[in-house]
């Protein structure tokens, strides 16, 4: 019997983060995914200067990949230096991969990555979500909801 999952990912340092990805998609389910890194890549990403913002995922061939994902040039590397914007595997379990394939196909859905971070033991990490976007209502209600929610605990302090 296959271990259980833990329900939170172990971040210990956040390289890139999507911060836009919250705002334009309803994120219905989330994966943790490994990335195969070449040559200076992991020193790009160690520097944190990683960006996500433009990126997006998709299955091909029966394979994850990372597409558009900018990990800068490490300053010191040479020749061997690796191109910044190549799409790079995510290495994710048959099943998983399965299920993110029948969700794209199917229901019309997007694999967004929401960031990219060091685990507990030293590995690169990307956190990728299964999501919907939002039309320009929904975010205009996400805002109306997210203003009320703050509103209403403001109330709540002051009439204590």
């Amino acid at each position: 019997m296959a271990r259980p999952k833990p329900a939170t990912f172990d971040k210990q340092k956040v390289v890139a983060e999507n911060r836009k990805a919250r705002h334009d998609y309803f994120i219905e389910d989330k994966f943790e995914a490994g990335i195969a890194l070449q040559g200076t890549e992991v020193k790009g990403l160690r520097s944190g200067q990683a960006s996500i913002a433009e990126s997006y995922a998709e299955v091909r061939d029966g394979q994850v990949w990372l597409v558009n994902a900018n990990i800068p040039e490490f300053s010191h590397g040479n020749r061997f230096n690796h191109e910044p914007k190549r799409p790079r595997k995510l290495l994710l379990h048959s099943r998983e991969i399965d299920k993110l394939f029948g969700a794209v196909e199917r229901k019309g859905m997007t694999l967004v990555p929401l960031s990219i971070y060091f685990n507990s033991k030293g590995r690169a990490k990307v956190e990728l979500a299964l999501a919907k976007g939002k039309q320009a209502h929904d975010k205009r209600q996400s805002i109306k909801d997210r203003d009320w929610k703050r509103d209403k605990a403001r109330l709540l302090r002051e009439n204590r």
